[in-house]
């Protein structure tokens, strides 16, 4: 089942239910995604990967946002992003826990023969096509330069 379906799906749950709070962060992940699907240039169509980026910036936004807030002395609004922030993250694949990135890094570090930091770019292209979604490229990135060093 594509993303899109399960949100449908799930937003005609929350109706039925009457969850408001969980509708409304619904409605925002099914906005993103008909906006990237009708964007000038677009095909019309999304693919997985593109699916989990729409996710992903719409939880950054929200974290952003509840961060905002949160310094303002807001925390009524604050607590709303964070409630949609978790909704939102719900749909994101699981993370790749730290020492699982490690290993893999290791092993992309070791099959192509890198050695030293002139390699990072070669070994964080590689890494981000191989954990694509289930991996924050700022943790992959720090694992990089340890493994490197």
């Amino acid at each position: 089942m594509s993303l899109e379906n399960k949100i449908n799906d799930d937003i005609k749950a929350a109706m039925l239910t009457r969850d408001q709070k969980k509708l409304a962060a619904l409605r925002a992940v099914k906005s993103a995604i008909l906006l990237a699907k009708t964007q000038k240039g677009g095909s019309g169509e999304l693919d997985e990967q593109g699916e989990i980026q729409i996710l992903k910036q719409l939880v950054k936004q929200r974290r952003d946002a509840a961060e905002m807030y949160a310094a303002q002395n807001r925390e009524d609004l604050a607590s709303e992003e964070v409630f949609q922030t978790g909704i939102i993250s719900g749909y994101l694949p699981e993370m790749m826990g730290e020492k699982e990135i490690e290993d893999a890094v290791g092993r992309i570090i070791a099959e192509n023969g890198f050695s030293g930091m002139k390699d990072m770019g070669k070994v964080m292209g590689l890494a981000t096509k191989a954990f694509a979604g289930k991996a924050d490229n700022k943790t992959v990135s720090e694992i990089v330069k340890r493994l490197l060093s």
